[in-house]
């Protein structure tokens, strides 16, 4: 994701949140071309971009701050060799409302309700990019029996120090409050959609966008012009630290790894600590808890990407599409990865 507007929402949300948000959702953008849908998830839609066909199927989980058409340089490659999946979370672009909080099992149960009520079956590789690795290894835990396979992009990690709007890199774990997980919300009913115009974000584009083509770049100004959308951002905010706090202290549990399952872990090849006097520490702490979730499953593979920064899905797709391409070959054939 665009990481100056995750590092602001982080430290904004690690010290205030509101529930009481005013969602509304414009629908003028939100289908554009035939493999796109609307799948109810326990009473509020989500929007799907669905490709390609064959088994196993690649879900791709996008970033805080993200859309699915963040994928649009990737998704249709693979979708020449399987199905794929691309999703906005709740609240996001063409997404209706979820409830709150947007904790990881939440998010984790919404996108297997809407895979399932939209008829893909596993099983799944699933593709995580920064946040996005959060969900997609927390839908491997309440999902286990359904992941043949992962990518992580960049990933962040729960002892990794991230910049949160200061000029001190900080651990998301740091700012849990020690909250309770509520109970699964499995039925909300979203607002009626009132909204006829937003100014939740200003009306121009990050440079990282100019990759894409115009009908791209004009689907992420309208998104991140929604009135939904910095809620949404703050929201996820809110609880990760409880999520990823959790994911510290359960970091050697069984439940908490990913077995055997082809796992490629791609980083980033610079941490962007350059100009400190404490930088070859930062960054040497930065490989080695980049280092750690490749051990997260006894058949995996670290790939470090000296072409590109955090979106390496955006920065040298090509990459990424090769990383799934042989998690894929590896999950159709049964065999470990290449080292």
């Amino acid at each position: 994701m665009n990481q100056k507007i995750l590092s602001t929402l982080l430290f904004i949300s690690a010290f205030c949140y509101s529930t009481q948000y005013a969602f509304t959702q414009a629908k003028d953008s939100c289908i554009a071309k035939p493999s796109e849908l609307l799948v109810n998830t326990g009473g509020h839609k989500i929007h799907m971009d669905m490709q390609g066909t064959g088994s196993p199927v690649v879900i791709f989980e996008n970033g805080s701050g993200d859309f699915s058409f963040i994928w649009s340089l990737v998704q249709p490659e693979i979708a020449k060799l399987t199905k794929t999946v691309s999703y906005d979370r709740a609240g996001y672009a063409c997404s209706e409302q979820g409830p709150l909080p947007r904790t990881g099992k939440q998010l984790a149960w919404e996108l297997h309700t809407a895979l399932k009520n939209a008829g893909v079956n596993p099983p799944y590789i699933l593709v995580g990019q920064s946040f996005g690795g959060f969900i997609v290894r927390a839908f491997a835990r309440y999902y286990p029996g359904e992941v043949a396979g992962m990518v992580l992009v960049d990933a962040i990690q729960e002892d990794q120090k991230i910049f949160m709007g200061e000029d001190t890199p900080k651990r998301i774990r740091d700012f849990a409050k020690g909250r309770i997980e509520p109970e699964l919300q499995t039925s909300f009913i979203p607002p009626p959609d009132t909204s006829t115009s937003s100014s939740a974000m200003p009306m121009e584009i990050d440079p990282l966008f100019k990759r894409f083509p115009e009908n791209i770049q004009r689907r992420q100004l309208w998104a991140q012009s929604q009135s939904t959308y910095i809620p949404t951002v703050q929201a996820e905010m809110d609880w990760s630290p409880e999520d990823v706090s959790d994911l510290y202290q359960h970091r050697n549990t069984k439940e908490y790894l990913l077995g055997n399952i082809p796992l490629i872990v791609m980083t980033k090849g610079k941490g962007g600590y350059e100009g400190r006097k404490d930088s070859l520490q930062l960054e040497k702490e930065r490989l080695a808890a980049q280092q750690q979730l490749a051990k997260l499953s006894s058949n995996s593979k670290h790939v470090i990407d000296m072409n590109s920064g955090h979106n390496i899905h955006v920065e040298d797709p090509k990459a990424v599409i090769d990383a799934i391409k042989e998690v894929l070959n590896a999950v159709k054939k049964g065999t470990r990865l290449k080292q």
